[in-house]
C-alpha cells in the first residue's frame, strides 16, 4: 500500500464559480489531493490560468476537461495550443475524426486526449430527444468507445456501469478509463443518472475517479478525500 495521503487515481472536479475559490479549495485540501479537473464551466473564471499555477507551482496534475468538437482543422488548432501548457489530459468529442485532429494537435506531447462517450447524466430519454440512434445506452457508449480508441484517442470518459465492458474490448489494451459519475455510499446522485462507488468503479478497470461535489461540499473537504482514497486502496 502506498504511504503518500493522496492518490492520482482519484480526480478532484474543480467545478466552483473562479479561479480564486478553486485556489482556496486546492490549498485546503493540500497533500490529500493530486489531481484537479477544470472544465467549461470555470474556463470564463480563470481556468486555464488555475490550471497552470497548479501545474506549474504546486506540482498538481491537471485533467482539461474542455469536450472540443468542431471541425478537424479547427480542433487540431485549439489542441495545440492547449497543449503548449503541458497539462496532462483533455477532452474531446469521442467522434473519430475529432479524435484523429486532436492527437495530431497534441502531436510531440504528453497530454492525453480522451474521448467522450456519451455524458454520464444522460439515459436513454435524453439520447431520443437528441436524435441519437436507437440502441441500449450501454452498447452505444460500447461502440463509441471502440471508434474513439481506434482513432488512436488515449482513453475515454465514461460512465462506471460500462467501464467494465470498456476495458474487455481489444481496442481498450493500454487505454485509459476515466469514470465521472462516482457517488461515495450515501452521497446524493445530483446530475449524474449512471453512478458507482469509488471502490465499484476501481474493481471494474476504471484508471481514475472523478468526483467533485461529494468532496468540496463536505464538512471537510480533506477528509472526505481522504476516505474515498482509502475506499479505493482497499478495492
Amino acid at each position: 500500500m502506498s504511504t503518500t495521503l493522496s492518490d492520482d487515481r482519484l480526480i478532484l472536479a474543480l467545478d466552483v464559480d473562479n479561479a480564486l475559490q478553486g485556489l482556496k479549495l486546492a490549498e485546503k485540501l493540500g497533500d490529500a489531493v493530486s489531481f484537479y479537473k477544470i472544465g467549461l464551466g470555470m474556463l470564463t473564471g480563470g481556468g486555464l490560468a488555475l490550471a497552470n499555477e497548479l501545474k506549474q507551482e504546486h506540482g498538481k496534475r491537471i485533467f482539461l476537461d474542455m469536450k472540443f468538437f468542431d471541425i478537424g482543422a479547427t480542433v487540431e488548432k485549439a489542441v495545440r495550443g492547449v497543449a503548449q501548457f503541458d497539462l496532462d489530459f483533455l477532452t474531446v468529442h469521442g467522434d473519430p475524426h475529432v479524435v484523429r485532429a486532436a492527437k495530431e494537435g497534441a502531436s510531440g506531447k504528453d497530454m492525453k486526449i480522451l474521448a467522450v462517450t456519451i455524458l454520464t447524466s444522460l439515459d436513454r430519454a435524453d439520447l431520443d430527444e437528441g436524435l441519437m440512434k436507437p440502441g441500449d445506452v450501454a452498447d452505444l457508449v460500447l461502440e463509441r468507445a471502440a471508434n474513439a480508441m481506434a482513432a488512436g484517442a488515449d482513453g475515454v470518459i465514461a460512465s462506471p456501469q460500462e467501464a467494465a465492458m470498456i476495458r474487455a474490448l481489444p481496442e481498450a489494451a493500454g487505454k485509459l478509463i476515466v469514470t465521472p459519475g462516482v457517488r461515495p455510499a450515501g452521497s446524493a446522485k445530483g446530475d449524474q443518472k449512471r453512478i458507482a462507488t469509488p471502490a465499484q468503479a476501481i474493481r471494474d478497470g476504471v484508471d481514475h475517479i472523478v468526483v467533485g461535489r461529494p468532496i468540496w461540499q463536505a464538512p471537510d473537504p480533506r477528509a472526505a478525500a481522504l476516505a474515498i482514497v482509502k475506499e479505493m486502496r482497499g478495492a
